[in-house]
């Protein structure tokens, strides 16, 4: 167990270089929240829900770190600084550094996705700070998350993923409004054939579509305005002027 303990604080100093010691590190919020959490699990998995999120709810009070105890963690987690929020169905693999302020966040549950609703991290992953992760995807392992960026696509391994992702999906809000919206994310849209489409590719597809039309439409007004003109010949009329 201390060996093991050990190895887990060591890895800490390896990815950041501000403690002096081992003990400095027992201090860290990260490290109680995992502590706390592993606990939580354990009772959760056993089926004691009110005594997990005791657990749960003494852990955020004491390191502003709230862990669902129904969230999968892998070996030497580091949580740097803390305020982070880690959703019910989040998968995390070994060795995942994720620094201040980052939310691993689920979907509306109302879309058919009601199972899985947050992210699975692989090996080695760094969450920089600020960014969310939203919904049921996949970040690779040795996957990249800049500071602040907001993903909700899968991530290869290996790669980098900055900026933001969010943009109005135009949705009229007389019809939401009405009612409570899970985790602030609508259904998503339907083509004419009926198949599940995102909201934003479907109007980004009839605004392609308007803009052609307009288009067209202008090309065919000019036409209309400006009727077919004899070519003149500048070298003759030139000519004919000298003589």
């Amino acid at each position: 167990m201390f060996d093991r303990l050990k190895s887990y604080l060591d890895s800490i100093h390896a990815r950041d270089p501000a403690p002096r010691s081992r003990w400095e590190i027992l201090l860290y919020p990260g490290v109680w929240a995992l502590g706390l959490h592993r606990i939580a699990h354990w009772l959760f998995d056993a089926k004691l829900y009110f005594l997990a999120r005791f657990v749960n709810h003494f852990s955020r009070a004491i390191t502003a770190i709230d862990i669902h105890p129904g969230a999968t963690i892998g070996k030497n987690f580091f949580i740097d600084h803390g305020f982070t929020v880690i959703g019910e169905t989040a998968e995390i693999g070994d060795n995942v550094t994720i620094y201040q302020c980052v939310t691993l966040g689920g979907t509306n549950p109302t879309n058919g996705k009601g199972g899985k609703r947050h992210p699975t991290l692989e090996d080695n992953v760094i969450i920089g700070s600020g960014a969310q992760i939203i919904g049921p995807i996949n970040v690779g392992e040795r996957g990249r998350v800049g500071a602040n960026a907001v993903v909700m696509e899968d991530v290869p391994a290996g790669a980098t993923m900055v900026g933001f992702k969010a943009r109005s999906t135009l949705v009229p809000a007389e019809e939401w409004i009405k009612e409570f919206i899970p985790y602030g994310t609508t259904p998503d849209c339907e083509d004419a054939e009926g198949n599940r489409v995102d909201c934003i590719e479907k109007l980004e597809g009839e605004l392609a579509n308007m803009k052609a039309e307009i288009a067209a439409l202008k090309a065919a007004a000019v036409a209309e305005r400006i009727p077919d003109q004899p070519s003149l010949d500048l070298d003759s009329k030139k000519s004919g002027t000298a003589n």
